[in-house]
C-alpha cells in the first residue's frame, strides 16, 4: 500500500497555497437580529463568515462581552437571531457616496428618546 494516497500532491497543494493567498473575504457590516424583540447588534467586519463563526462560538461559550446580546441568546438560542451580512464593502461605499444612510439606520432618530436611549428595535454595537 502506498502511504502517500491521502497527501496531495506537490501541484494541488501549490494551487490550494496559492488560492488561499488570493482569496477576498466578505468585508461589511454584520447583524445578529433577535427575532422575538427586533433588537438588532451591528459590528463591522473584515471577514463576515469568520466573524459569523466567531461570535456563534462565544456566545454559545457564554462568554460574550455585550450582556445584552448575551441574554438574548441565552434566553432565545441560535434559532432566534438573523445574522445576515448588513453591508458589504462594495454597498457602502455606493450608499455613502450618494449622501445616504445604509438602510438599517433609517429611522434610528425616530428610535431615539430625548434620554438618548435606545428603544427596542433600535441597532447596537457589538
Amino acid at each position: 500500500m502506498n502511504g502517500n494516497k491521502n497527501k496531495p500532491d506537490a501541484a494541488r497543494k501549490k494551487q490550494l497555497l496559492e488560492e488561499y493567498k488570493n482569496r477576498r473575504p466578505e468585508m461589511g457590516v454584520i447583524a445578529l437580529t433577535c427575532r422575538q424583540t427586533g433588537e438588532s447588534f451591528l459590528g463591522a467586519s473584515k471577514n463576515t463568515q469568520a466573524d459569523f463563526n466567531s461570535l456563534c462560538f462565544k456566545l454559545s461559550a457564554r462568554g460574550f462581552p455585550n450582556r445584552r446580546l448575551q441574554e438574548l441568546w441565552n434566553q432565545y438560542g441560535p434559532q432566534g437571531f438573523d445574522l445576515t451580512a448588513a453591508l458589504s464593502k462594495q454597498d457602502a461605499k455606493r450608499t455613502l457616496a450618494r449622501g445616504e444612510l445604509p438602510h438599517f439606520w433609517q429611522g434610528e432618530k425616530e428610535r431615539r428618546r430625548p434620554t438618548g436611549k435606545i428603544e427596542k428595535g433600535a441597532c447596537m454595537i457589538l
